[in-house]
């Protein structure tokens, strides 16, 4: 049973998350083309080759959105805006894009809600893409004006700014795995978007508080690295660990990267980025933490750097094929705290389960949902016990959306989608999720 609202702090947050890309519909409000788009317009790439020009018509029904989160007795909405959007070819402002986050922002206050806004959450514009995207320095250097400019319209009434999301997605698993947009796989590549995502976050943080923005942080996304059953197991988890859960946490946090992963990556670092780490490591007042699974890590020397191949594990798992283990959740939320972040204030910000649901009798079952929230919670519940300053957690996602390369085909939200009609079906887990949050 998903714990109740008053078994946690009289303050923590209960939330829902999307992104824009996701669920927004690309398509409307003069939005600039993406390499999302391009990405997934090349065979092979994305299931179907699907995109997100119309994804959950988010655009035109946000209204009927709030009202669902509202009626959830959830306390704030994290969304995300998007940099095309905004400034559809990365420079010029679009007052369309702007006006959209305005109303959003507004009608999140009207209805109670907390706006906890994040920047960028992958849709990069393609004239930035052009330029060589994340590999590019200059693409940093843009995404502080983007900032600007967002914090410019909106900042005023936002509970929080994230500055980036999912770093490591951004950048080894786009550039590196080629699994997301730009679809590349070039350690040289690699190498210089891990860094310069990182100063975007940096240089991101300076023009905001610049304005006197308030309560700014990161968004990282963490996966619990189990070592497979071999004698060189141990060491490929242990070095899957820094190039996926420590690299940019120890940059954000104390301005290093791990010199494991540096072994690799040194070689093609852009020129001069230890000049970088002090403007990458700017004090966050709150970091976010999303969790969603765990690897079984093998070495395997037939393999280049990092000798890294991953093996099915023996846990349940989603419709993604990812294991369910919530202990994972208790292990990052202590460890980012003694090791990492110390008192500043922790959030879930993303974890969620997808799965195949299914419409029947206008109406959807979803059991498994409902029991990964309760354990997940559980899990966060035990790591607050321990004197882990966890102030909130955001369930991903609050519609069923556009999940990349994957397309339309993997349903995470608490809402059904159907993406013909665009009608929304609340499921069981959300009037469980409901009632665990009623308050007295």
């Amino acid at each position: 049973m998903i714990p109740v609202r008053s078994q946690f702090p009289d303050d923590f947050v209960f939330g829902a998350a999307t992104a824009a890309y996701q669920i927004e519909g690309h398509a409307n409000g003069g939005a600039g083309p993406t390499h999302w788009d391009s990405f997934a317009a090349t065979p092979g790439n994305v299931v179907r080759a699907e995109d997100g020009a119309h994804a959950c018509d988010h655009y035109h029904r946000w209204p009927e959105d709030l009202d669902l989160i509202a009626a959830a007795n959830l306390d704030a909405y994290r969304f995300s805006t998007s940099w095309a959007r905004v400034m559809p070819d990365g420079v010029t402002v679009n007052p369309e894009g702007l006006d959209f986050y305005d109303r959003l922002v507004d009608g999140c206050l009207a209805r109670g809600l907390a706006p906890f806004a994040t920047l960028y959450h992958w849709e990069l514009p393609s004239t930035l893409a052009d330029k060589g995207g994340w590999a590019n320095r200059d693409t940093a250097l843009r995404f502080a004006d983007f900032a600007g400019v967002v914090a410019d319209r909106i900042g005023d009434r936002l509970a929080s700014l994230a500055t980036l999301n999912e770093p490591w997605c951004v950048s080894w698993l786009s550039h590196f795995e080629g699994h997301h947009a730009p679809g590349l796989r070039d350690i040289r590549a690699t190498a210089r978007a891990m860094h310069h995502v990182c100063l975007a976050h940096g240089l991101g943080m300076q023009a905001l508080r610049a304005q006197g923005q308030g309560n700014l942080g990161v968004v990282c996304n963490f996966e619990f690295a189990e070592a497979g059953p071999g004698k060189a197991d141990a060491a490929a988890a242990t070095l899957r660990d820094a190039i996926y859960n420590r690299w940019f946490v120890e940059a954000f946090t104390a301005g290093t990267y791990p010199d494991a992963v540096l072994e690799g990556l040194g070689p093609h670092m852009p020129q001069g980025w230890q000049d970088d780490v002090a403007t990458i490591a700017a004090p966050l007042d709150w970091f976010g933490v999303n969790y969603y699974t765990r690897c079984i890590v093998t070495h395997d020397a037939t393999l280049p750097w990092p000798h890294i191949r991953m093996i099915d594990g023996p846990l349940p798992k989603n419709s993604m094929g990812w294991e369910v283990y919530p202990d994972g959740l208790h292990h990052f939320l202590t460890r980012l705290h003694r090791d990492h972040t110390g008192d500043t204030p922790l959030y879930v910000t993303e974890n969620g389960m997808p799965l195949d649901d299914v419409l029947t009798g206008g109406a959807i079952a979803d059991p498994r949902r409902e029991d990964f929230i309760a354990d997940h919670l559980g899990a966060a519940r035990r790591a607050i016990a321990e004197g882990v300053p966890l102030k909130g957690f955001f369930y991903w996602s609050l519609l069923d959306n556009y999940e990349w390369a994957f397309g339309y085909e993997k349903r995470f939200g608490l809402i059904h989608v159907d993406f013909d009609t665009f009608t929304r079906t609340p499921k069981a887990s959300y009037h469980a999720l409901a009632r665990a949050l009623a308050k007295a």
